[in-house]
């Protein structure tokens, strides 16, 4: 009896390992992007339990060779952002492989309050562009961003229509970010956030503040509200010497 119950978790383990090995050769030339083997198949390949196969799936993705996106599947990796490089929404969903797509929900030169002010570094009532919209990933809502701009630093920017992104708009005037400090919180979802993203109200969601600087002044305060089902926040460290 004791000899059966030291031999099942020995076999168990060599299973997972098994399995984890397999894939790994699999996706070892694949390209970024390319979907990896999918739980049925390999249930039905090594006749092993779906949960097997997940411990196996799981290491590959904590190892960063597999990532998994909700509502789509697990894909080999994509390349992971460089730490420090500070990206637009538009920027980094093209990275992941989706489509992204926004409607503007306002777009206007506001007078800057008390909070606005402090953080873009100006007085309370000078004058700030404020640009909020609703943003897609493949058709998919992903989130609300919120955004609040130094319009003295960009003089005409809501003339001739809004820019399909916010950082490509900013690096053709020469004040695209290179530093940014982010926050980020979970929370539940105000009534009309959750009309917007199709929750029930209350429902968790990630609060993502961004306070981005370029040519050591402050040129963007943005809230952003993620609906957590559709979005994963990566946030990669590395020293000077870092191996990227």
């Amino acid at each position: 009896m004791e000899t059966t119950e030291l031999i099942i978790p020995r076999q168990r383990e060599l299973k997972h390992v098994q399995v984890r090995e397999h894939v790994r050769a699999l996706i070892a030339d694949a390209a970024p992007g390319a979907a990896a083997p999918s739980e049925r198949e390999l249930v039905a390949h090594f006749g092993v339990a779906r949960m097997t196969v997940r411990q196996a799936l799981d290491a590959l993705v904590s190892e960063g060779l597999l990532e998994r996106m909700p509502g789509r599947g697990t894909f080999v990796a994509r390349r992971k952002q460089r730490a420090g490089v500070v990206t637009s929404y538009s920027e980094e969903m093209r990275r992941r492989g989706f489509l992204p797509e926004s409607l503007t929900l306002l777009a206007r030169v506001e007078q800057a309050g008390p909070g606005v002010a402090r953080a873009l570094d100006i007085s309370a009532g000078d004058p700030v562009i404020h640009w909020k919209r609703l943003r897609r990933a493949d058709q998919q809502l992903v989130c609300i961003e919120d955004a609040f701009l130094n319009e003295v630093l960009l003089p005409g920017f809501l003339q001739g229509g809004m820019p399909t992104s916010l950082y490509e708009a900013l690096d053709a005037r020469g004040l695209r970010p290179g530093w940014a400090e982010d926050s980020i919180a979970a929370d539940g979802a105000s009534a009309e956030e959750a009309e917007l993203l199709e929750l029930r109200p209350g429902a968790p969601v990630l609060r993502h503040s961004r306070r981005a600087l370029a040519l050591g002044k402050v040129v963007e305060v943005s809230r952003t509200v993620y609906r957590p089902d559709r979005f994963t926040i990566y946030h990669q460290v590395g020293g000077e010497n870092a191996d990227y």
